[in-house]
């Protein structure tokens, strides 16, 4: 904290749910307070950038909280939402403005984000932030931003190829601070895996669920589709829950989230767009109904439970074609999941039905199948019901 009061430029590396918005939060308003003159512009003089919309509204809440009782004013901006109250926002003038990449640049484009007095740029879970798919955004956003400004960078982890990236953005001798606390979140977190075959997870899931100490449970899956199936699968069993992702709007995010808060739903099932820094209170399970592609979200998903030093459980399932990613995360964790029993489960029916007399198979699905026709339609009905359908 003291080196961002200083001015200093910052890599922060700390296990998730170890408070790191705070730890550049609160510094940061000090030394606002400290130098109310030079934030007294009506364009940004601080701008934060998170990877996700969740995330951003999340800082933007922390703010608020830690400066209810100062004289700045700071906004939120992020896409899936009306652009107009935000660019009112950004009009009346704003000293703090957290963003995502996107928005920020459609903004730019249009003339309503001017960031040439921008003093102090922060970036939150810069892995993520820095891989291929933000690289290109935040660079054009740094091109506007002044080179003397004051920059920190905030992550759980940092692979070698993303700090060297990092450190190529700041400038010379940045002071890293890494906290590795006496009992790391992860070692807190029970870890636990079932060897399932694909078809079989969801019976699993919901197999597990019939146990009341499962109360409030984050499922993750690889797919979007999958998040949807999963959520009213669940649904249809009698068990409330919500699904979370990219192609949700931005007021079906919002609400999926405050209902799972507030616990009129028992399941978030999720892509990896709950995974970076959300902190949800008192997150009994997480469950890993998909194995991610990358080991390091492994961490940021188990993250979600045994925060703020409570206890948590991890449950991870494991198709055969996914063994190559339980090896990764092994590899990165250091040590095996241990493997539980699987109970036994519900036959999932075939697809397919058995060949027929001909020795193909046949699909069960009635999109293959012509509908029949209506045997006691009379024939001069059905010639006109034909001629419309074409019209």
């Amino acid at each position: 904290m003291v080196s961002i009061t200083e001015g200093k430029d910052l890599i922060g590396i700390a296990q998730t749910g170890t408070g790191k918005t705070a730890a550049f939060s609160l510094p940061l308003l000090e030394r606002m307070k400290q130098n109310d003159r030079q934030f007294k512009s009506r364009n940004p003089n601080v701008l934060i950038l998170a990877p996700t919309r969740e995330l951003a509204s999340q800082i933007g809440e922390s703010i608020e909280n830690y400066g209810k009782n100062l004289p700045f004013r700071h906004t939120v901006i992020f896409g899936g939402v009306g652009q107009k109250p935000q660019v009112n926002a950004l009009r009346r003038g704003v000293n703090i403005l957290i963003a995502t990449p996107g928005r920020l640049i459609d903004l730019m484009d249009q003339g309503y984000v001017h960031l040439e007095e921008v003093s102090c740029f922060i970036l939150d879970e810069v892995d993520r932030m820095l891989d291929m798919g933000f690289i290109h955004a935040i660079r054009r956003i740094l091109k506007v931003v002044p080179s003397n400004r004051q920059t920190l960078f905030f992550s759980a982890t940092m692979p070698k190829s993303m700090e060297k990236l990092a450190l190529s953005m700041v400038r010379k001798n940045p002071v890293r601070v890494q906290i590795a606390p006496k009992q790391p979140a992860v070692e807190r977190i029970n870890q636990s895996l079932f060897r399932v075959p694909k078809a079989s997870k969801i019976n699993l899931l919901l197999k597990l669920l019939e146990n009341n100490d499962l109360d409030k449970v984050v499922v993750f899956t690889q797919m979007k589709h999958m998040a949807n199936r999963v959520a009213k699968k669940l649904q249809a069993n009698g068990f409330p829950c919500a699904a979370i992702h990219g192609n949700k709007s931005q007021a079906a995010r919002t609400k999926a989230l405050q209902d799972f808060k507030n616990g009129s739903s028992r399941a978030l099932i999720a892509t990896d767009v709950a995974a970076r820094g959300l902190d949800i209170n008192k997150v009994s399970h997480v469950i890993n109904f998909d194995l991610p592609m990358e080991a390091e979200t492994y961490v940021h998903r188990i993250g979600r439970t045994a925060r703020a030093g409570a206890e948590g459980e991890a449950i991870s399932f494991c198709g055969k074609e996914e063994t190559e990613l339980l090896k990764s995360i092994e590899k990165l964790l250091k040590k095996p999941i241990p493997v539980k029993d699987t109970p036994e489960l519900p036959k999932v029916e075939p697809r397919l039905q058995e060949p027929n007399s001909s020795g193909n198979r046949s699909f069960s699905n009635r999109r293959f199948t012509k509908k029949p026709k209506n045997e006691n339609v009379p024939a001069s009905k059905n010639r006109r019901r034909n001629r419309s359908s074409h019209r």
